[in-house]
């Protein structure tokens, strides 16, 4: 067989490829003809496999910050897509946890990217507003919490500059939260902004408007760890009852021994539930976001 050598060079520069025909396929009894098929089976392995390594050569996940506004108040996003591919894409959405954007944040919107999918992370508290945990982050998602109209006018914010993108497709936009940022997801349902799916990550589920859950528009994806000890039994069940209520499109994925902030790393991350919800979302966004 031929053995194909791809050689990664510097950043943008052509992907250099050496191709070797070893002698030992080739007798000196062999017609022409038996030659030139083995030669043309080479040479066809050799140019399909050159596209395909140059095309990997060639992708990389591009990421930015960019500054954009809700009212009078400027807010920090980030922004993360594959630059090899063109034409309008599937969206995800992403909102932080308590402290604001966070690494966290920014490697799962690479990750999306990777998959094809443009990721922008939203901001909810402003720029440069990155509170310190527990205390000062208590405090600054507490505002939010007791203010719904003000998160809502966040997330629509950040739901809407994403959609006016030229390279996202604004009807398959997935929405997607982490601990806080999980509330900030289900309130773009509660919202009734145009979501593809909305998923929350050990998010905190509680809702001062019940009625309001009669306005999802999408499928919902709850991944929740049954030790969280931040979200109740009792917020459960009563999250569960308004959305039977409201007759939305449910589901909740219960992982056993996770506790809140599972995916995150530190002392509650848990690789089995990180690894399981991770795929039952990306399961959903093939359902959703398909083209």
């Amino acid at each position: 067989m031929a053995v194909i050598v791809f050689k990664r060079l510097p950043w943008r520069s052509p992907p250099q490829i050496d191709l070797y025909l070893p002698t030992r396929h080739f007798s000196s009894d062999m017609n022409n003809r038996e030659a030139a098929l083995r030669i043309a089976t080479f040479l066809t392995t050799f140019v399909s496999s050159a596209f395909l390594l140059a095309g990997a050569a060639l992708a990389e996940v591009r990421t930015e910050s960019f500054d954009y506004k809700q009212g009078d108040t400027t807010l920090e996003g980030f922004i993360a897509y594959d630059d090899a591919q063109t034409g309008k894409r599937p969206g995800v959405l992403i909102f932080p946890q308590w402290t604001g954007l966070s690494d966290h944040e920014r490697n799962a919107a690479r990750d999306f990217a990777k998959l094809g999918y443009v990721a922008m992370v939203a901001d909810v508290y402003g720029k440069g507003v990155r509170p310190a945990p527990p205390m000062d982050s208590g405090v600054e998602m507490g505002k939010y919490m007791k203010d719904r109209p003000l998160l809502r006018s966040r997330v629509k914010a950040g739901f809407d500059t994403f959609a006016q993108r030229a390279d996202v497709n604004a009807a398959k936009i997935a929405v997607i939260g982490y601990c806080f940022g999980g509330t900030a997801a289900l309130e773009a349902g509660r919202e009734g902004l145009p979501a593809a799916a909305i998923v929350t990550l050990h998010g905190v589920l509680s809702n001062p408007t019940p009625a309001d859950a009669k306005n999802f528009k999408s499928p919902v994806l709850v991944l929740h760890g049954a030790d969280d000890a931040v979200v109740s039994p009792k917020e459960v069940e009563e999250f569960q009852a308004e959305m039977k209520a409201a007759k939305a499109d449910l589901q909740f994925i219960t992982y056993s021994g996770a506790v809140h902030g599972f995916t995150q790393a530190g002392n509650t991350y848990n690789a089995s539930a990180a690894r399981r919800s991770w795929g039952a979302m990306q399961s959903l966004f093939k359902e959703t976001l398909a083209p």
